[in-house]
């Protein structure tokens, strides 16, 4: 039933002469912020406390639904749907919101058997007026999702769901499709697996569910199509987030890349064999952070020999040396069972995020190859940038935004600064008994891996159900091996057996279980203590659900994820972390006196070493923000020349303004082609031209970009501040990019080979790409920019000393 006539485009400004371009304004990305920050939310800051948004209107609205329960309950299915259909339109005074409220109630009540509780009714009324909520995981924020989405619906707009993965996209959609058709409109889902008409099926309901990376990769696709129809995305201009923190921040931190195929290249693959005839220490050296590798002296020398070269740095061996650094990160840095798995012959990325498989993405800069070729396998395609976006972009396009998670406040600030957008805390319906003990510390892996695992084993006597959450897939694995050793057969869920989630997950709060994690940020899965009544009282008596960290999280805000798998909606609990002196949170290598050391168990008593941890944790935290704000900041100018370049494209797409120009440009040409070509056709045909000269340009325009970012941190010598240097050469770059489109196309339609059957792409050297995929980068792949600065002022030092 289509209630609403959703947002049309909008129109684009046009230039007196030259290609039409949106706005021809400088895209700075500087002046309007203020430390990332804008100028809106810098003032704010002010006023209130990030994470303290008030919600109190919310909850009386909620409490006063439940004054229209008894009436609504009376209505029959057909009056309900009545009741909600008045409510279209602004819906915002305190008389219809309660009207909405109960109304919702209802519907949910009949529908999915769930009667939503007031606090559920306040979180949906939050998100509803543009907030991130926090919710307890437990608490039912998918339903509380649910109804904010009803409620924008209602109010005219087209929503989307974002969530981090395709399963939760599904199962919620899938969850609550009862719910949206007793009410009369239509939802849709989104996942990798889908074909491109159901896609556009999806997108097209009222309400469509997916995941972050699906609904981004489509609208970078889209923006690729050479035929309107074949879009799949609609507009819309209202977005709810699911593990919005998730979401927001951890997934906000690598940013979409769409590339197409191009034919095998060598790209270090080739240089494995030599780089695993080093020898560590010897001929290379990590950094404590695990973020760097470097040759030794000793190691170039080895290098060299085994390349038959006299100098790697001398010039004209630039691409050597960056093959040679690519294969010697491959080899030391990265990880199997760590950062991928190899299945079926094929390297598959692990999102560290999640702990799942990366479904089609790829590491760019020849990196893959190098990990392929070190694990023996065959090198499999490289490819070409075509477009990127970031997470902030990407939800930025929407004009409504808000979200739902169990950990909103500790990222508040995140929140208000990278989106503008508060953040409030709902009570839970019934208050947190859980209790979240001390870390234990030890010395090492070793000793901190044995007394967790006999920590579970006494509590598994006990038949008390333990969640253990790590890190990694070789993490999950060594305590799985250890349980099983000491007699205990544990359920283990990581990137090698993610499809089988929803069912370990479901089974975690059952006597007995004992269950080893990955991630479970995202996981969307509440853990029930029990398989029915009886059994729920049973591990009630025992204590309900023990959580145990391996080892703590980067950020406190992924621990508290952790933690809060137990105490779900007043049961029992309790929760604690393992740390060890040799975790990558903790590797300042704190001094421990020996009589702070338990001589059997290692394990360290000192109060100050718990505050060192504590400290190093922060430390990292700051740091991982400091990456995020350093990469928006350089994100800005991109992602507005980006929308210039797309308002420019939808016109060559929608409208004859190709053929205009070309007929203009080329006037002889063209008339000369009007003879024997339809002008449809030729109409067409200049279309297709000017689209494969622009998206060329612009991926050219990328690689520019990136290059340029990687060595912006030079200008540092000539006392230039990096950013700006950057945003300088980049608005130059792209000036050009705009002053010379129209002569490349003019070019390149002079050599088009065009007939009355239109354009013939593979004579005219216009082919595009068979097939797209994605990347998977991280700004931190090879350490930061500044890192990458010092390591390559070394290596010019270190060739100037050896030319002497």
């Amino acid at each position: 039933m289509g209630h609403a006539a959703h947002p049309a485009d909008s129109g684009v400004r046009t230039a007196a002469r030259g290609p039409e371009w949106g706005d021809k304004r400088t895209q700075c990305g500087c002046a309007c912020t203020v430390n990332g920050v804008g100028l809106k939310a810098s003032l704010r800051r002010f006023i209130g406390k990030p994470g303290t948004a008030n919600l109190g209107r919310q909850q009386s609205l909620a409490a006063s639904a439940g004054e229209l329960e008894a009436e609504l309950e009376a209505l029959d299915d057909d009056a309900l749907r009545d009741r909600y259909d008045a409510l279209w339109g602004p819906m915002d005074t305190k008389a219809e919101l309660r009207e909405f409220c109960a109304v919702l109630r209802e519907a949910a009540r009949r529908t999915i058997g769930e009667r939503p509780f007031d606090v559920q009714l306040q979180g949906a009324l939050g998100i509803l007026d543009g907030t991130v909520v926090q919710m307890a995981t437990g608490e039912g924020k998918t339903l509380a999702g649910a109804i904010a989405a009803l409620g924008m619906t209602a109010r005219g707009r087209r929503v989307r769901v974002m969530s981090v993965n395709d399963y939760l996209a599904r199962r919620d959609a899938e969850w609550m499709a009862p719910l949206y058709r007793l009410l009369g409109v239509e939802v849709g889902w989104i996942t990798a697996g889908i074909d491109h008409d159901q896609r556009k099926a999806g997108y097209a309901a009222d309400i469509c569910y997916g995941s972050v990376s699906e609904i981004g990769f489509d609208l970078l696709r889209d923006r690729m199509r050479t035929s309107v129809d074949e879009r799949v995305q609609t507009d819309a201009d209202a977005l709810i987030i699911d593990e919005a923190d998730s979401v927001m921040i951890d997934e906000a931190k690598v940013p979409l890349v769409l590339a197409g195929s191009l034919p095998v290249g060598d790209d270090g693959g080739s240089m494995a064999e030599i780089v695993s005839q080093l020898t560590k220490t010897e001929d290379y050296q990590t950094s404590d952070d695990g973020l760097q590798v470097n040759l030794t002296d000793i190691g170039l020398t080895r290098v060299e020999k085994l390349l038959g070269v006299d100098n790697l740095y001398a010039e004209g061996n630039e691409l050597l040396l960056t093959k040679i650094n690519v294969a010697l990160y491959a080899e030391t840095l990265v990880q199997r069972d760590i950062d991928y798995i190899v299945t079926d012959g094929a390297v598959q990325l692990v999102d560290a995020n999640r702990g799942r498989v990366a479904q089609r993405q790829r590491w760019p800069d020849g990196l893959h190859a190098a990990v392929e070729a070190k694990e023996g396998l065959e090198v499999t395609d490289r490819g070409e940038i075509l477009d990127t976006i970031t997470v902030q972009a990407l939800i930025k396009k929407y004009d409504l935004v808000g979200g739902m998670t169990g950990t909103a406040t500790s990222a508040a600030e995140q929140f208000r600064g990278f989106y503008d957008l508060e953040t409030g805390e709902i009570a839970n319906n019934t208050p947190c008994i859980r209790t979240d003990d001390p870390d234990r510390i030890f010395v090492d892996d070793d000793s901190r891996d044995a007394a967790m695992v006999a920590l579970i084993k006494q509590v598994h006597d006990q038949q008390r159900p333990v969640l253990v959450g790590t890190h990694s897939v070789a993490g999950s694995e060594r305590i799985a091996a250890m349980l099983t050793e000491a007699g205990i057969e544990p359920a283990v869920l990581n990137a090698k057996n993610d499809t089988e989630e929803a069912e370990i997950i479901a089974r975690a709060g059952r006597i007995g279980a004992v269950t080893v994690s990955t991630q479970m940020a995202g996981r969307g899965v509440d853990i029930k203590l029990g398989a029915d009544a009886d059994e729920h009282d049973q591990v009630v008596e025992l204590g309900g659900l023990l959580v145990i960290g391996h080892g703590h999280y980067h950020t406190r805000r992924l621990d508290d994820q952790l933690r809060g798998r137990s105490g779900r909606q007043g049961d029992p609990g309790s929760s604690v972390i393992f740390v060890s002196l040799d975790d990558d949170p903790t590797t300042a290598a704190f001094q421990v006196r020996s009589t702070e050391v338990d001589e059997d168990t290692g394990e360290i008593s000192a109060a100050r070493v718990a505050d060192e941890v504590e400290h190093a944790q922060r430390i990292t935290e700051g740091a991982l923000l400091d990456t995020h704000r350093n990469s928006w900041n350089y994100s800005q100018q991109l992602e507005s020349q980006r929308n210039d370049v797309a308002g420019y494209r939808d016109r060559v797409l929608k409208d004859d303004l190709a053929a205009t120009e070309f007929a203009r440009l080329r006037a002889d040409r063209w008339k000369e082609l009007s003879e024997d070509v339809p002008v449809e056709v030729l109409n067409e045909a200049a279309r297709q031209v000017m689209l494969h000269e622009l998206d060329k340009v612009w991926s050219e325009h990328l690689a520019f970009a990136d290059e340029l970012r990687e060595g912006i941190h030079l200008r540092a010598l000539g006392r230039e501040t990096p950013l700006m240097a950057f945003h300088a050469a980049c608005d130059n770059a792209y000036r050009e990019l705009r002053d010379g489109l129209l002569d490349r196309a003019a070019a390149a339609f002079d050599d088009a080979v065009i007939t009355a059957d239109g354009l013939d792409e593979e004579a005219s050297g216009m082919e595009r790409p068979t097939s797209t995929w994605t990347y998977m980068v991280d700004d931190m792949a090879f350490g930061s920019p500044e890192d990458r600065f010092l390591q390559a002022l070394g290596g010019v030092i270190r060739h100037a000393v050896r030319a002497d």
